[in-house]
């Protein structure tokens, strides 16, 4: 190991870009999530930013995300205190070597070499002060040029996650990376458990920036040659937005695959106390605060006689009768129902309702947008209606360039057009492009109706 300085600086690189197809129909592509509510009243992503904050010698976090989500990122980051600019996105997912080795080019570009700490944006830590004592071990390892893991012990045997076998003993409880394991079997998993020499592979790591780019260049410069390029032509204007074709040209690898498996600097440390990976409705059920019939529920739920499940609801009366360890999930266009040991299982389902073209798998019916939400209210053959929430001090242009076929209608509130004031039930002129402006302190509502071009109606 090399010498370095005594206190090199920490950034937190959050990994933003997962799909999270397991929780559909609430998580979807369009808005993953990371980018949700699920356990408590914040967005994981939120709940993460807020995890890091306390954690000795950390600069500005810097989140790598999709394109698709920069407006929601931003506010995240924003909300929490942190710099709304600092994100790297990028134009397709390409696994997290790619998305780490854009981060510490980024991070290193200007010719420092700060400590990165990646976390992937939608994990749980059920205690933030021994996450933090752990990170900062993890921080006093990385500084010594150590690639650091963090492996969870198992509490069951898991056959979902990966898992690292634990090698030579370095000091208080931290080893050598004897290996990493691919997701077992149970029959594996049950002894994984019972040997204690294996941990949960919790995607969590820590490495100086510079180390990092040293070890994956060593084994796959295709990556570093091409995240170097993507970023080299990058739009800085809001954000880093890597540039698409070059980007694209990097090969889609794990951190595990391209560089963890190989370096002989690996070590890793356990982590002992509350973290999930949220990978499934199972996972939030286990999170979750159940009654007294073990059932975690949430939104209005009608229950009798059942046991042991997850009834969510975010659109409408659910009721459940005599039903036990289900998953009842339903939002405003897609409802779920499955064993909840097949929680794993319901990525096949997305993939087959993608393959069907079914807008369900990927779109959201409610859109969060950089002046609001966008609701899908209605649609069929030639029509599409919406409900607006503009945000205070918000503004919006509706339908840019699309005047013909529009109807849009005050709910509430007063918006303001240019210099006119329009209030409930006053429809707004059909101008080309047509900006509202909320100036109160209150969200307003908007109804918008699209109606497609016909050929005029002609009888035989």
């Amino acid at each position: 190991m090399t010498a370095v300085e005594s206190s090199p600086s920490i950034t937190p690189v959050l990994l933003s870009g997962g799909s999270g197809t397991r929780l559909w129909p609430v998580s979807r592509r369009a808005h993953p999530k990371q980018l949700l509510p699920l356990i408590d009243e914040q967005t994981m992503l939120r709940g993460t930013l807020d995890r890091v904050k306390d954690l000795a010698g950390i600069t500005q976090p810097l989140v790598v995300g999709s394109r698709a989500h920069a407006d929601l990122i931003s506010a995240e980051l924003r909300d929490s205190g942190f710099d709304p600019g600092r994100m790297v996105l990028e134009p397709m997912g390409r696994n997290t070597a790619p998305a780490a080795a854009s981060a510490a080019l980024l991070l290193t570009e200007a010719g420092d070499d700060p400590l990165m700490l990646l976390l992937p944006a939608d994990h749980v830590i059920g205690d933030t002060d021994a996450f933090l004592a752990t990170a900062a071990r993890g921080a006093a390892l990385a500084a010594q040029d150590y690639l650091v893991a963090f492996g969870v012990v198992p509490t069951y045997a898991e056959t979902g996650y990966g898992y690292i076998r634990k090698g030579e003993p370095l000091d208080d409880g931290v080893t050598r990376v004897a290996e990493f394991v691919e997701k077992p079997d149970e029959a594996t998993a049950e002894a994984y458990l019972a040997n204690g020499d294996h941990l949960w592979n919790s995607g969590i790591f820590f490495f100086r920036a510079s180390r990092y780019l040293e070890e994956l260049e060593a084994r796959q410069p295709a990556i570093v040659a091409a995240c170097r390029r993507a970023l080299s032509a990058a739009d800085r204007s809001h954000g880093i937005r890597l540039d698409a074709t070059a980007f694209r040209s990097s090969p889609s690898i794990s951190i595990d695959y391209a560089v963890m498996e190989h370096t002989t600097d690996a070590v890793v440390i356990p982590l002992d106390f509350g973290w999930s990976d949220v990978g499934s409705w199972s996972s939030v059920w286990d999170i979750g605060a159940g009654d007294e019939h073990g059932n975690v529920i949430v939104g209005d739920v009608y229950a009798s006689d059942v046991t042991g499940s997850y009834l969510r609801s975010d659109h409408r009366l659910v009721a459940a009768v005599g039903i036990t360890d289900m998953l009842v999930i339903e939002t405003v266009d897609a409802v779920l129902v499955a064993p909840r040991d097949r929680a794993q299982d319901i990525k096949s389902v997305v993939e087959s309702l993608r393959a069907e073209g079914r807008r369900e798998a990927d779109k959201v019916p409610v859109a969060q947008r950089s002046w609001g939400l966008e609701e899908v209210v209605a649609r069929g053959d030639g029509y599409r209606a919406e409900r607006l929430t503009l945000l205070p001090g918000a503004e919006m242009t509706i339908c840019p360039g699309k005047p013909a076929g529009r109807l849009c209608v005050v709910l509430s509130g007063t918006v303001h057009v240019g210099d006119v004031e329009a209030n409930p039930g006053e429809i707004l002129p059909a101008d080309a492009d047509l900006t509202v402006r909320n100036p109160s302190g209150v969200p307003i509502d908007l109804m918008l109706l699209q109606i497609e071009a016909r050929p005029p109606y002609r009888k035989e």
